[in-house]
């Protein structure tokens, strides 16, 4: 994972806020090396932590997937029809064509990252505007590792090069140990 972005996606209205989304869906934008990881594998991660058979209730809510190609396309679908399979039953998450994303506001990106205020000072130092702070690989990364993805082993690996102090480390590791 190169960089995430929250905000949203695949409506009309211009300019959308979460008080104003109109016909958008809250969603995910994520930047990946495809040297490093596959859109396939994106796909299964997507796939594997949803329930792809529960309606949402609203288009605010609602699970998709927005292709870019049509290989991205293709895969989703064929992924879907797979999820079909298995859980037999009706998928109801949409693959639908990507459209302008809009950024959330600043207060909805890096949910997990905001629950440590220490951490986010940290990053915030480093990355003072919010530009820079959502195109941070290492704001990524630490964001998912605080909401239990990766594993200790990978942490332990790249945590020297996220640029926290010793001390924001230290309150890193020991945060993934305890939660796992």
């Amino acid at each position: 994972m190169v960089r995430t972005r929250v905000g949203y996606t695949g409506g009309t209205a211009k300019n959308p806020t979460y008080y104003k989304i109109g016909d958008h869906t809250e969603s995910l934008q994520i930047d990946y090396d495809p040297k490093v990881t596959s859109y396939q594998k994106l796909l299964d991660v997507f796939w594997a932590t949803h329930n792809p058979c529960a309606q949402s209730g609203s288009r605010q809510y609602m699970t998709a997937v927005f292709y870019h190609s049509d290989a991205q396309k293709k895969l989703a679908l064929e992924t879907k029809a797979r999820e079909a399979a298995r859980r037999k039953g009706q998928i109801v998450t949409d693959v639908l064509p990507a459209s302008t994303f809009y950024l959330a506001e600043d207060y909805h990106q890096k949910y997990y990252l905001r629950q440590h205020p220490d951490l986010l000072k940290e990053f915030t130092t480093l990355y003072p505007d919010t530009k820079s702070f959502l195109a941070s690989t290492a704001v990524a990364r630490v964001n998912g590792y605080l909401d239990g993805k990766g594993t200790l082993e990978a942490l332990q690996k790249e945590i020297d090069g996220f640029g926290l102090s010793k001390e924001g480390s230290r309150k890193l590791l020991a945060f993934c140990k305890q939660k796992r």
